[in-house]
């Protein structure tokens, strides 16, 4: 037993060597990218100020422009009030100016072009800085797990293989989900505010013209879109972890859910009750939700279903799901391979978590013929403690 000990130690010790030089390059490219978004951060602004200078100097010389066409027609037509010298003077201020328009139009289609080409890098790096802070996040849980006491490495790879590395995935599940949420607030909330910035600016300049009708529309456009917005923020925080959870329980909260899911897919959704209706442990009450979420979010991007069912049964000492719908099914076995091999959570996150509220969970599917779920998850008081940190 020793020998396979100091033969672990040492496969151990190079491993951690290897890991730590590792991190130390990924580290030093994470800065690098750092500094590169730092400089092209910086740049950006100053183009945005430039693009944004330039579109004004634009408006002026255009209007510059609009008044000297008019000068020259004036004089031109004229001959008795203004002299040969007046014509002369005014068609070259008027040729000076759609000169300069035209050098000006020009730096501002450049500047555009500049501001949306550093946009895309910023962008790029961003994704690069992401990326490389989830490989270090990774590769620091390792370490650690590695750097244990060498005495505990049996207990702990017997563990591993029984719980499937449960301590790991709820840190990966932890970053997924922030990484999520970011990708969420990034395409829907943070981009509908910079639109709502572009037409307040836009509304303002309106309001130069005079013409209260077209400002009154953009107004009224822009109303809009701020409802628009605030919606997607209050789906976000419904999504991270619904209010009425806490408030109501879990009944009421998947009663909101089903409706909501039947409004924005039009796939016919029922959800029924039966038994006396209780308050679970709050970590109970969350999983069983993200239970239900999860398989409702499996029908809607595989099943092409046009129904789903949710039941729950509340018995003395246990609680019940059946989830069924009457989509394409699928052969288990595949999807069990195609899970693991592309390191989803799918199948697997519904099982651990019926795992961890020590539950048990059948899935019957056949291709063609829809799928049915079911779960059966006991009434304890500390049923579920563990998933107070798994992806919530």
């Amino acid at each position: 037993m020793d020998y396979h000990v100091d033969q672990i130690d040492r496969v151990i010790q190079k491993a951690i060597s290897v890991m730590e030089d590792s991190k130390v390059q990924v580290f030093e490219i994470c800065e690098a990218a750092r500094r590169e978004l730092l400089s092209l951060t910086n740049e950006l602004e100053t183009v945005l100020q430039e693009t944004s200078d330039t579109i004004d100097k634009v408006d002026r010389i255009e209007r510059d422009y609009r008044l000297a066409r008019i000068r020259l027609t004036e004089v031109s037509r004229d001959f008795v009030r203004y002299s040969e010298q007046d014509i002369k003077l005014a068609y070259e201020k008027a040729t000076q100016l759609q000169l300069d328009l035209m050098v000006y139009r020009e730096k501002e289609s450049y500047l555009k072009a500049r501001r949306d080409e550093l946009q895309m890098r910023v962008r790029g790096v961003e994704q690069s800085i992401e990326r490389a802070d989830t490989i270090s996040l990774q590769m620091s849980v390792v370490l650690d797990y590695l750097s244990g006491d060498l005495t505990q490495v049996t207990r702990i790879l017997e563990s591993a293989k029984n719980r499937q590395m449960i301590g790991l995935k709820i840190i990966l599940a932890q970053e997924d989900e922030r990484k999520r949420v970011a990708r969420e607030i990034h395409d829907g909330p943070a981009q509908s505010l910079a639109n709502l910035v572009l037409r307040t600016e836009i509304a303002e300049r309106l309001l130069d013209t005079g013409d209260l009708t077209v400002v009154r529309s953009e107004l009224i456009d822009l109303k809009s879109q701020i409802r628009i917005g605030l919606e997607e923020i209050r789906k976000i925080i419904f999504n991270l972890r619904p209010m009425a959870l806490d408030d109501l329980g879990l009944v009421p909260t998947l009663r909101k859910f089903v409706q909501d899911f039947e409004e924005k897919t039009r796939i016919r959704s029922v959800f029924e009750t039966s038994g006396k209706e209780k308050r679970l442990p709050d970590a109970m009450e969350a999983a069983m939700f993200r239970l239900v979420q999860e398989a409702f979010n499996n029908v809607l991007k595989h099943a092409q279903s046009t129904f789903v069912s949710l039941e729950l049964i509340f018995l003395d000492d246990t609680v019940r799901m059946f989830i069924e719908d009457n989509g394409i099914g699928f052969n288990r076995e595949a999807a069990a391979v195609r899970s693991k091999s592309h390191s989803h959570f799918g199948l697997i996150g519904m099982n651990e978590r019926v795992d961890l509220l020590q539950g048990k969970i059948e899935i019957d599917s056949t291709v063609g013929q829809g799928t049915v779920i079911k779960i059966n998850v006991p009434i304890k008081a500390d049923s579920g403690k563990e998933l107070i940190a798994y992806g919530e």
